[in-house]
């Protein structure tokens, strides 16, 4: 079959929802961290809007062409815990350092990229700690259907009857007719309010950087290493639990160098995304791991749709309330937590590891602003590396 031909029959629903769920997620989830973090330093509405314009292009460009590329569902988001940061520390900075802050940090993540150690130090890590960090992740997002009953439980009760009906007569569509139920039964119950609603078209706003030694070092050094943590590791945990050996050097390198280019319209961070993408390497999104990849594309014209409306599509998504978001990731995630759940505890000699990796993760600990993923990470190694001592090595 020629390659145009194949590629054509690579798309289903089921792809196309996945990556509209993911940017639901993504949106919906974080973007008021992303207006905190805008106006810590006094942005005003337009410098706002241009953020999300432009973080809506850079992901969406790096989500089309990755996924494209390596057909696999490489998905990119914003650096969620940078843009806490950046909230919290940039209140003595000014706009144009703030725009120097952020093209420090990606000059570091392209110079990681380019050495390849990033690559050599993740390829040592077993597949059961990172399938167990990746469902300590995950699984709040799985508890949230069930916490989400407290404020809308018809809504939520509505929703899992659908996935266990669909789930039962045909899986391959389950997510999307969860969606299109919680947004039917919303609309009759009128929960959906659209009338603050208008569409605007983004107008970029360029910022000319400039430079401050302690703000380079005090939030773009923080910065950095809060988004390698806390996003690029688990964001290539997905892929490899999944069954993706995509080269991660050139995906850092690629998210640098976009964010260098675009960082005075904005973009503060982009990296490997962890929750989105496993929305899209689910088998929700496709029964055939090899054609998941289009749902990496269908996310990244979502995004770059997103990223043309601007604050109109934030103001869309804030419309959704919040327990439908809930539902629609945690049933979408299901699948994923259940399969790297089953790798991390299979009876294997990185079992104990991975169970410590798991619930470290899950439990949300932070120390020195380095969030729960990291510090699962290491307490996974460091119990592989002990148990393992007497054993012969690794």
């Amino acid at each position: 079959m020629p390659e145009k031909n194949r590629q054509s029959t690579d798309w289903s629903l089921s792809a196309v929802v996945a990556g509209f769920v993911a940017v639901l997620v993504g949106f919906a989830s974080s973007v008021a961290i992303v207006f905190q973090a805008a106006s810590a330093f006094g942005a005003d509405q337009a410098v706002m809007a241009s953020w999300i314009g432009v973080l809506g292009f850079a992901m969406g460009i790096t989500c089309i062409g990755f996924s494209w590329y390596f057909k696999a569902p490489v998905l990119t988001a914003w650096s969620t815990p940078g843009a806490a940061l950046l909230a919290s520390s940039l209140t003595d900075v000014t706009l144009p350092q703030a725009v120097g802050v952020f093209i420090f940090s990606a000059a570091l993540t392209l110079l990681l990229g380019l050495s390849g150690w990033f690559d050599k130090v993740a390829s040592r890590i077993p597949l059961p700690i990172a399938a167990a960090m990746l469902a300590g992740i995950l699984l709040k997002f799985g508890l949230a259907i069930f916490s989400s009953m407290q404020t809308l439980p018809l809504l939520v009760l509505v929703m899992l009857v659908l996935f266990l009906l669909a789930k039962r007569f045909i899986p391959r569509y389950a997510v999307p007719l969860v969606l299109c139920g919680g947004l039917l039964f919303c609309l009759l119950s009128a929960q959906l309010d659209f009338s603050t609603v208008e569409l605007r078209w983004v107008e970029l706003v360029w910022i000319t950087p400039s430079w401050s030694l302690p703000a380079l070092l005090g939030v773009g050094i923080p910065l950095f290493l809060v988004t390698m943590t806390s996003q690029n590791i688990p964001g290539l945990a997905v892929l490899r639990a999944s069954g993706y050996q995509v080269p991660v050097s050139p995906l850092l390198s690629w998210t640098g160098f976009i964010t260098i280019l675009t960082a005075p319209f904005g973009n503060f961070s982009i990296n490997l995304a962890a929750i989105t993408a496993a929305i899209c390497s689910g088998p929700e999104a496709h029964p055939d791991a090899t054609k998941r990849y289009t749902a990496g594309i269908a996310a990244g014209v979502f995004y770059l749709l997103t990223g043309l409306a601007g604050a109109t599509v934030v103001a869309l998504f804030a419309a959704f309330p919040e327990a439908l978001v809930a539902t629609v990731a945690g049933v979408a995630l299901l699948g994923t937590i259940a399969a790297n759940l089953a790798i991390a505890s299979a009876d294997t000699p990185h079992r104990d590891a991975a169970m410590l990796t798991f619930l470290v993760t899950a439990s949300g600990v932070s120390f020195f602003g380095i969030a729960s993923a990291f510090w699962g990470l290491v307490v996974g190694v460091l119990t592989m590396l002990l148990l393992n001592w007497r054993r012969g090595g690794l």
